[in-house]
């Protein structure tokens, strides 16, 4: 029996009936609606609101990551990292977010937001150890209060509204926010994570890059929503669209929505739109799905360019100040560049450590397998050795 074939429906009558006479939207969704444009700052009269101590912080970490991103993809180059997600272009998205954050809060990356990382403390080389392929994650989640480089798509958006759910029952003072491209919109953690943290109010907010392509697919083959900051409507939280180039309009927006979910107003979604300037990985060939100009055109939109026309307006762009900020990023990618190029000392047994408090007996049994192949190893060395010795103090008179 159908909905229409309950006694009592109007199939038989000339027009069908409404909802119930109690049906009332839950949540007023005009509030919600993001603005038609992307929101700006930078080439605005409100520019002058933006603190000149902020404004050249913000422009040394994207000197400074703009610097990050060149040594790592060399880094890749040279055999150096395994593969390496460049964020350049993306720079004031990654930088916003983690400045933006207080030192309790929590920041869950994905794997391109290896710079939102280091901009937030974590070490340079232990950020990359992952793409190296030496480490689970290279870094203590808990101390730095990064969750690890999430490389499966959006599925660090769960852990974050779990992490932040956890510490609004426990009354801690905890935001939670999570960074995810484009392309993890199409995934369904994304909106399992956005339903979950708006019925519960978690303290989270979600930042989405729109960088244009989820690898090599246009955001319009993946969706046909306004934008991505619509979708934020129909799970009742509120949807921010901003210039993701412009430095302190993704930190103002995101300080307005970390402020608000930690007094109580529950989760935000945040769309910064921007563009990959370079490709997806080291093993992506863009040029098969874009042009050369569209590349270019984006780079007149260049965060750090922004960023130096409203210095330079307000006469904060000193050749003493750059001279500093340039000294500071080639200081950052040398000692990176040196201690990447040394050889790590790897214990293949790490692989057991740090997976589960309590190992599983398939990890047990493992392990031990492991360590017999290890000490094995070790024995037919140490038997080899002595055995090309042997000859030698035969032959000494």
């Amino acid at each position: 029996m159908t909905v229409l074939e309950q006694p009592g429906s109007s199939r038989h009558t000339s027009g069908l009936a409404g909802p119930p006479p109690d049906w009332r939207p839950r949540v007023d969704p005009a509030p919600l609606l993001p603005d038609a444009e992307p929101f700006r700052l930078l080439g605005t009269d409100a520019a002058r609101g933006v603190g000149s101590g902020l404004l050249k912080r913000l422009y040394a970490e994207l000197v400074r990551g703009r610097r990050y991103n060149a040594q790592a993809t060399a880094l890749t180059r040279q055999g150096r990292l395994a593969v390496y997600p460049s964020s350049t272009g993306q720079e004031a998205c990654q930088v916003a977010a983690a400045l933006a954050l207080e030192d309790r809060d929590w920041l869950f990356p994905s794997y391109r937001d290896t710079l939102a990382a280091v901009a937030r403390g974590l070490d340079p080389v232990q950020a990359l150890t992952l793409l190296r392929g030496d480490w689970h994650t290279g870094y203590d989640p808990h101390e730095h209060r990064i969750a690890p480089l999430c490389t499966p798509l959006a599925t660090q958006l769960p852990h974050a509204v779990g992490l932040a759910h956890a510490a609004r029952l426990k009354g801690d003072d905890v935001v939670a926010l999570a960074m995810v491209g484009d392309g993890g919109t199409s995934e369904g953690d994304f909106h399992e994570a956005l339903n979950f943290a708006a019925v519960w109010q978690a303290p989270v907010v979600f930042l989405v890059q729109n960088n244009g392509f989820a690898i090599s697919v246009p955001l319009a083959k993946q969706t046909a929503a306004p934008s991505l900051a619509h979708k934020a409507v129909g799970y009742g939280m509120p949807g921010r669209l901003v210039d993701g180039n412009d430095a302190p309009a993704m930190h103002d927006v995101l300080t307005e929505a970390i402020r608000r979910a930690r007094e109580g107003g529950g989760p935000t979604l945040v769309e910064a739109v921007t563009y990959r300037l370079e490709a997806h990985t080291n093993a992506d060939d863009a040029t098969r799905y874009r042009t050369d100009d569209e590349v270019e055109t984006w780079r007149a939109h260049d965060p750090i360019a922004l960023m130096e026309r409203e210095l330079a307006d307000r006469g904060l762009l000193t050749d003493a100040f750059v001279a500093t900020t340039r000294e500071s990023a080639e200081h950052l990618a040398a000692d990176l560049r040196e201690r990447m190029n040394a050889t790590p000392l790897l214990d293949p047994m790490d692989l057991f450590d740090h997976v589960f408090t309590r190992q599983t007996s398939q990890l047990r049994d493992q392990a031990a397998q492991l360590r017999a192949e290890l000490a094995a190893e070790a024995e037919g060395h140490t038997e080899h050795a002595a055995g090309a010795a042997a000859p030698a103090q035969e032959a000494r008179p």
